[in-house]
C-alpha cells in the first residue's frame, strides 16, 4: 500500500523555523520526483517546491525562495522540507506529493499520490 505521511506541523512565531518531513512506504522512493504543496485558509493549492527523483534538482515559489529548503534521502524514503524566517502568511495545510516526470513539477494533476497533510500555523 502507497502511504505519504507528513509530520513536523505545529504553531510556531514569526521568524521560527519547522522542519517538516514525508515518510513514504509502499513504493520505491527514489524513481519518484516529490513536491510540496500547500492550501492556506480560504485559499486554493499553492505548489510550494519540487526536487527530482536523485535530489540534484529542486525548484521553488517565489514566495519561499530563499526561506524554504526542500531535500530528500532516498536511503530513508524520506523527503523533507525546512522552513526558515515563517511568516504569517506560510500559514497552512503542507502536502507532500509524489509524480514521475519532473517536467511536471508544477502541475498539480500529474501528482498522482498525496498525503493527508500537517498543518502550519505562524502567529504570535
Amino acid at each position: 500500500e502507497v502511504q505519504l505521511v507528513e509530520s513536523g506541523g505545529g504553531l510556531v512565531q514569526p521568524g521560527g523555523s519547522l522542519r517538516l518531513s514525508c515518510a513514504a512506504s509502499g513504493f520505491t522512493f527514489s524513481r519518484y520526483a516529490m513536491a510540496w504543496v500547500r492550501r492556506a485558509p480560504r485559499k486554493g493549492l499553492e505548489w510550494v517546491s519540487s526536487i527530482n527523483n536523485g535530489g540534484g534538482s529542486t525548484d521553488y515559489a517565489d514566495s519561499v525562495k530563499g526561506r524554504f529548503t526542500i531535500s530528500r534521502d532516498n536511503a530513508k524514503n524520506t523527503l523533507y522540507l525546512q522552513m526558515n524566517s515563517l511568516k504569517p502568511e506560510d500559514t497552512a495545510v503542507y502536502f507532500c506529493a509524489r509524480f514521475l516526470d519532473y517536467r511536471d513539477y508544477t502541475s498539480f494533476h500529474k501528482y498522482d499520490f498525496w498525503g493527508q497533510g500537517t498543518q502550519v500555523t505562524v502567529s504570535s
